[in-house]
């Protein structure tokens, strides 16, 4: 039985990871979801969330910006739209993000066009300063 599991990250700009793993954890459109050693075979969309995963003692925070998820054989390769490490993640510009999708969303209606596109919006700029905040400070 295998001890580890080969964690594959893709984004359309880069293979943003290509690692071998203890664990997985991944934010599922049904839920979060964790990924062991000689999981089952399964495929799962993805939303916008934290992701992690876990080497030794060490567990490595993504901000993950939704796409899908394929387990199987001990290899679960991801497909992002977009995902980012915590470094690499520029904090004032999410801070500014944040702070013009909040303005937005407080002059639009729910039943306006763009207020799912802009709420959105602000779930990313949460998020990333979120993933941000737990990122190892150098």
């Amino acid at each position: 039985m295998a001890e580890k599991i080969q964690l594959r990250l893709v984004t359309p700009s880069r293979l943003l990871l290509d690692e071998v793993v203890d664990e997985v954890t991944a934010p599922g459109v049904l839920g979060e979801f964790g990924v062991l050693p000689n999981h089952i075979a399964f495929l799962a969309t993805l939303e916008i969330g934290e992701m992690s995963y876990k080497q030794g003692v060490q567990r490595v925070y993504l901000a993950l910006s939704g796409g899908y998820a394929e387990v199987l054989d001990n290899v679960m390769t991801v497909l992002a739209n977009a995902a980012e490490f915590g470094g690499e993640i520029d904090v004032e510009r999410a801070r500014e993000a944040r702070e013009r999708t909040e303005k937005k969303l407080e002059e639009l209606n729910r039943e306006d066009k763009e207020f799912a596109m802009t709420e959105a919006a602000l779930h990313r700029a949460l998020l990333r300063l979120q993933i941000a905040a737990k990122a190892p400070r150098h």
